[in-house]
């Protein structure tokens, strides 16, 4: 089964991902620690915003062939489906990737996606971007230094706006400004309850 976890920078998905995995013995793909692409990405977004989209979606490809292939549970840090529908039109709105660049890169993505499904359920952590600032300033990454409120809330919108009209397979949505998973484990519980219900559903079908 795939499990993937779906939310804004900074709104807790390689956090939960790992909460998650630990508990349910599941196998936790993360995004790659070491992308080339993303200091010279927050440096100057329009130089670098299209190597960094394909990047991603290479990456997230092999990603979801590897998890295909295993036959375990998976449990990912954020879907090829978030970087096609979310962050490239919004690089290409504000300007930041060219048309050319986006529609070769989107042609990419849906010659990929016949190739691919997409997850058994969707877990998505909505976070307002007070949240989001808060949790990106608490972990202290240097390349994400210099992200923008408007670059933030561009992206919320396009979250929103995803996942009002999601119908690719089950849905779950958390509100993470109300809750503390890292550090209340009343919080975690409380996910864990409604992912396990949704779990047994999807077990009971298959």
């Amino acid at each position: 089964m795939y499990i993937g976890i779906a939310g804004n920078i900074g709104s807790g998905k390689t956090t939960l991902t790992g909460l998650l995995a630990k508990n349910f013995k599941w196998e936790a793909h993360y995004e790659e620690a070491d992308n080339p692409y993303m200091n010279d990405f927050y440096n100057d977004m329009q130089r670098w915003s299209f190597n960094l989209q394909i990047y991603f979606l290479n990456s997230r490809y092999n990603q979801i062939l590897q998890i295909l292939k295993s036959g375990k549970t998976i449990i990912q840090d954020r879907t090829i489906y978030e970087d096609a529908h979310i962050f490239a039109p919004n690089l290409h709105d504000m300007g930041l990737l060219s048309t050319r660049d986006f529609n070769t890169y989107f042609a990419s993505f849906e010659l990929m996606s016949k190739f691919i499904q997409p997850p058994d359920l969707l877990i998505y952590l909505r976070a307002s971007v007070p949240t989001l600032v808060r949790n990106i300033q608490k972990r202290g990454r240097d390349y994400e230094s210099s992200i923008r409120i408007d670059y933030l809330k561009r992206l919320n919108e396009r979250y929103e706006a995803w996942i009002a009209k999601y119908d690719l397979g089950k849905l779950l949505i958390f509100d993470v400004d109300d809750m503390n998973f890292t550090e209340k484990p009343e919080d975690l519980r409380t996910i864990i309850d409604r992912i396990d219900g949704e779990i047994n559903g999807l077990f009971k079908r298959k």
